[in-house]
């Protein structure tokens, strides 16, 4: 047992920390969209699913997968239960049987015209200014850039 109280270098300190700075802000914007998406019978993952297929519907599971950095195995049971919620279509690739693609089904496209809502939500419920949030997307996406860099380069 240790009696003495060794002195924490600044390095280790939990509030020095940018990985657990973007963490909890991460878990706390999840926090913050969940009463929004309650609202139209969605989680947060569901909502960046039917994100990616409003811009371009009729993806294929490993496209929509790399969008959100997400693998097979955790995308798959998502993909099972927005289908039985009606919001997609999973289907056979038309060009190659042992693919599957997404689409959205009758529900998914009818919620993007009141999906303006969410985004509008978010913001105001925040009290984020719009070009502070749009500043913070920035510099997230650019160390999300470098970390990708980093890592394609140890592989």
């Amino acid at each position: 047992m240790i009696t003495e109280s060794v002195p924490v270098p600044e390095l280790l300190k939990l509030d020095n920390q940018l990985c657990f700075s973007i963490y909890a802000a991460s878990r706390a914007i999840t926090r913050a969209y969940r009463p929004i998406l309650d609202e139209f019978g969605l989680t947060y993952p569901q909502y960046l699913v039917l994100l990616i297929l409003w811009e371009q519907d009729g993806l294929a599971v490993n496209e929509i997968g790399s969008l959100l950095y997400l693998d097979s195995g955790t995308l798959t049971p998502l993909l099972k239960r927005m289908e039985s919620a009606g919001f997609i279509e999973r289907r056979r690739g038309k060009l190659d049987e042992r693919t599957t693609e997404i689409h959205l089904a009758l529900k998914g496209e009818s919620l993007r015209r009141q999906a303006i809502r969410i985004p509008e939500s978010f913001v105001h419920d925040s009290r984020l200014e719009l070009s502070e949030a749009m500043q913070t997307k920035s510099m997230v996406d650019r160390i999300l850039r470098k970390m990708l860099e980093c890592n394609n380069n140890m592989t």
